[in-house]
C-alpha cells in the first residue's frame, strides 16, 4: 500500500523553495504539550511519521519535550531527506527574548537538541511585540546572520495576529509564515487579506490547530468545551455546533472534513497536526486521505460558518 506521503500531494513554500507535504507532523503532540504521551511512544511516532513519507517536521522550544525528542527520533536517517522547522522567543529560559544574543542561544540550543548543524526553516514564535524583533541586533537580523552562515535556510513567523503577519510580508525580510486557528471550516479570516498578502510576495503558508484547540475533533463542541483546559467563546461554540451538526447530517467524519477543507486551499502549502503517536497519525492521516462526496464542499460553503464566528467576535469586542 502506498504510504501517506506517496498519496498526498506537494507543495513549493513560497520563495524557501521547500517541496512539502499538504499536510505534515507538527510537534506539539509529540512533546507532551496540552496531552500526555510517554517517550517511547512519541518517538516511535515520528519515526513511523517518516517512514510514511511524512518528511516535513515542525517543532519548537515552547512544546515541551519536543525538540529533544525529534532529535532522538531522527537520528538514522539521511538529514538532507528531512525539512524541519523550530522557532525563537517561546523558549522557557528566554521566554519573549527576541534580542540577538537571545535568539542565537536558542538557536544553538535547538540545533543541539534537535542533533543537527542546520535548521531548514526558522520562525520568530507569538511575539507580543513585535517591533524588537526589527531593532538592530534584533532576531531578525540575527536570523539573517545565521541564513548568510547557511545555519538557517530560510525565516518565518509563528503568530495569529493579522498586523503583524501583514508587517513581515511586506519587509521582504521573510520567506514563510505560520497562521493557526485561522483557516478551518468555521474561521476562514486568513483568507481576507492574509493569504492573498502571502502569495503576491511569494510568502510561503503553514497552517496550525485547524481543529480549533479540540472544538472540530469529532465530538458535540458543547460537551467538548466542557471539558477543554481553557473553554473557547460562545461565538466559537455556535459556529462549531453548526458544523457538527452539517457533518451529522451529511454522515462524515468531522476531522475528514476539517483536514480535506484546509487542503483543498492552494493558498496555504502545509497544513499541520499534532498527531502524538501512530494511532493518532493514521487516524488523521486516513481522515485526510479518505473519499468524501463532492457535494460537501458548495454545501459547506453555503452555510458560511465564518461569518458566525466573525459576527460573535465583532460584538464580543463592542462590549
Amino acid at each position: 500500500m502506498a504510504t501517506y506521503g506517496e498519496r498526498l500531494s506537494r507543495r513549493r513554500l513560497g520563495k524557501t523553495e521547500l517541496n512539502i507535504p499538504v499536510m505534515s507532523l507538527g510537534g506539539v503532540g509529540v512533546g507532551g504539550l496540552g496531552t500526555k504521551v510517554e517517550e517511547a511512544e512519541a518517538i516511535e511516532g515520528v519515526q513511523y511519521a517518516i517512514e510514511q513519507g511524512l518528511d516535513y517536521l515542525d517543532t519548537s522550544p515552547f512544546y515541551m519535550e519536543s525538540e529533544r525528542r525529534i532529535g532522538i527520533a531522527i537520528k538514522g536517517y539521511p538529514r538532507e531527506k528531512l525539512i524541519i522547522s523550530t522557532k525563537t522567543g517561546t523558549h522557557p529560559d528566554r521566554w519573549q527574548d527576541y534580542s540577538w544574543d537571545g535568539t542565537m542561544w536558542t538557536v544553538e540550543n535547538s540545533l543541539k537538541l534537535l542533533g543537527t548543524d542546520y535548521i531548514d526553516l526558522l520562525l520568530i514564535h507569538d511575539p507580543q511585540d513585535f517591533d524588537p524583533s526589527f531593532e538592530p541586533r534584533g532576531a531578525l537580523e540575527a536570523l539573517e546572520s545565521l541564513k548568510e552562515q547557511g545555519v538557517i535556510k530560510s525565516i518565518g513567523l509563528g503568530q495569529r495576529r493579522h498586523d503583524f503577519h501583514k508587517r513581515a510580508i511586506e519587509s521582504g525580510r521573510f520567506d514563510a509564515i505560520l497562521t493557526f486557528a485561522d483557516y478551518n471550516p468555521i474561521h476562514t479570516t486568513a483568507m481576507n487579506e492574509i493569504l492573498p498578502l502571502a502569495q503576491q510576495h511569494d510568502v510561503g503558508v503553514l497552517n496550525g490547530a485547524v481543529m480549533v484547540h479540540g472544538l472540530l475533533t469529532g465530538t458535540d463542541p458543547v460537551v467538548m468545551n466542557q471539558e477543554l483546559e481553557h473553554p473557547r467563546a460562545s461565538h466559537e461554540i455556535e459556529a462549531a455546533k453548526h458544523f457538527y451538526n452539517f457533518c451529522q447530517k451529511h454522515d462524515v467524519p468531522m476531522i475528514a472534513v476539517v483536514f480535506q477543507y484546509c487542503m483543498r486551499q492552494e493558498l496555504i502549502h502545509c497544513t499541520l497536526t499534532g498527531a502524538k503517536n501512530i494511532a493518532e497519525i493514521n487516524e488523521n492521516f486516513g481522515a485526510a486521505l479518505m473519499p468524501l462526496p463532492d457535494e460537501i464542499w458548495d454545501a459547506l460553503d453555503a452555510l458560511n460558518l465564518s461569518a458566525i464566528w466573525e459576527k460573535g467576535e465583532a460584538e464580543a469586542d463592542d462590549n
